[in-house]
């Protein structure tokens, strides 16, 4: 099949003529000469049109430019500077884009987020874009390499995994109600003690009235399932994982960490191991900054902030106490207070990427969680199954893909982790707003 030209393979054009076809980001003339910058998903390059080298028919059609226009150009490649140009011998308009909403002005958020099918064009939101792609791709890799085995998680779910007052409710044919899941989890225990090392990959939903700049109602999700993984084996592959990422993400994607003016010294700088204390230990930091800190309660996101900004590196949190936690996380057997589980948190006060823990393994105290936290055993007896047949002792832990993303790209809000933000308080279907 032969190779179709696109803007990022030029240089295997170079002195020769070609055809391409892409939009039109910016465009410019100073008279006898004319400047496109075009791009067609694969890069940006510059073409020249002039009196001398673009026939006349085409040279006049440059006035019919506009932006994120499609066009069609036979031209010659270049070399220019660090890379290439083309020299355009003949311009066709295919397809026009009068009045394109999203100028060189300044826009507010609103109005980005209405427009957000176009927004995605711009220079910014293509290079999160791909780094967010690169992201998924590493963490793929990590896995695949590590010898773990990938397996799809339900999104129709019976009940709650994590916590009652945050579950979306769906139709399902006038029979019991379903609900969208919070987390494959509990399907990745069952799917650990087949295959051992496990993983899902994909969206999760949370109906949390929130609108803080770390939540999203639809986002995405890893996780890992690990039989005969302890708490700190758990946690060595956390950080593992989170090294092996942002390593080879931001070597890849240099040039977009550029465009979004990103300074990935200190990402540089994250390599394991990393620092790790105890809940106790978080609060008496957390004491310290805030005097009115009162400790037994799950951190929020200013306590987050905080402790994740007194390290250089990303920090674990562990043992928290067993009643701020999920029902499935296994007691500390040295102390019944405290849970066998864990955060990391990101450095730059970025908060919490990862949660894990031990699993509960035991029948009888699994039950017994299950009934203290008020759920419906009946949707719960396959889970009790695999402890009535061949329990055995395993961890896991979520890590939340746009958070990371955040956290890599020091992004102000979550929103432009993900190509299509479901936020609290703000249709999807609403009319296009007037700026």
């Amino acid at each position: 099949m032969k190779r179709q030209a696109n803007i990022k393979n030029l240089a295997e054009f170079e002195g020769r003529e070609l055809e391409l076809k892409a939009w039109v980001s910016q465009f410019r003339s100073s008279g006898k000469i004319a400047f496109l910058v075009l791009r067609d998903g694969s890069g940006e390059c510059q073409a020249v049109l002039s009196e001398k080298t673009t026939d006349g028919e085409s040279f006049k059609l440059f006035s019919k430019v506009s932006l994120e226009c499609l066009v069609q150009v036979q031209a010659r490649v270049k070399k220019w500077k660090q890379g290439f140009e083309l020299e355009v011998l003949s311009l066709k308009i295919l397809s026009p884009s009068p009045d394109y909403p999203i100028a060189k002005k300044a826009h507010g958020v609103d109005f980005l987020l209405t427009h957000r099918h176009l927004w995605l064009r711009s220079k910014r939101q293509r290079s999160l874009l791909k780094i967010r792609s690169e992201v998924m791709r590493h963490i793929h890799d990590f896995f695949q390499k590590e010898d773990f085995v990938q397996v799809s998680a339900p999104i129709l779910m019976p009940t709650a995994s994590e916590g009652t007052s945050s579950l979306f409710s769906v139709d399902f044919f006038k029979e019991d109600q379903v609900f969208l899941s919070q987390s494959g989890q509990l399907h990745m225990e069952s799917a650990s003690s087949a295959l051992s090392k496990v993983y899902c990959f994909g969206p999760a939903f949370r109906a949390e009235k929130s609108s803080t700049r770390r939540h999203l109602l639809e986002f995405w999700m890893v996780e890992p399932e690990m039989a005969f993984y302890s708490l700190k084996e758990a946690m060595e592959l956390a950080e593992q994982l989170v090294e092996y990422v942002i390593q080879n993400t931001i070597q890849n994607n240099s040039s977009d960490f550029g465009v979004l003016k990103r300074d990935i010294k200190k990402l540089e700088k994250i390599k394991s191991p990393f620092p790790k204390i105890s809940y106790q230990e978080a609060c008496k930091i957390l004491k310290e900054k805030q005097p009115d800190f009162v400790s037994g309660k799950d951190f929020g996101a200013v306590d987050e902030s905080l402790l994740s900004a007194s390290f250089d590196q990303p920090v674990f949190v562990q043992k928290y106490p067993k009643n701020i936690k999920a029902f499935y996380m296994k007691e500390d057997p040295q102390n019944s207070d405290l849970s066998l589980s864990f955060d990391l948190l990101a450095t730059e006060g970025y908060g919490e990427l990862i949660g894990g823990s031990e699993r509960e393994d035991n029948l009888d105290i699994l039950l017994k969680k299950i009934r203290e936290h008020g759920l419906e055993e009946r949707y719960f007896k396959w889970y009790l199954d695999l402890r009535r047949y061949g329990s055995f002792p395993h961890s896991g832990f979520g890590l939340g893909l746009e958070r990371l993303i955040s956290w890599l790209c020091g992004l102000e809000h979550v929103r432009e982790a993900i190509p299509f933000p479901r936020l609290y308080g703000r249709s999807f279907f609403e009319k296009q707003a007037e700026e």
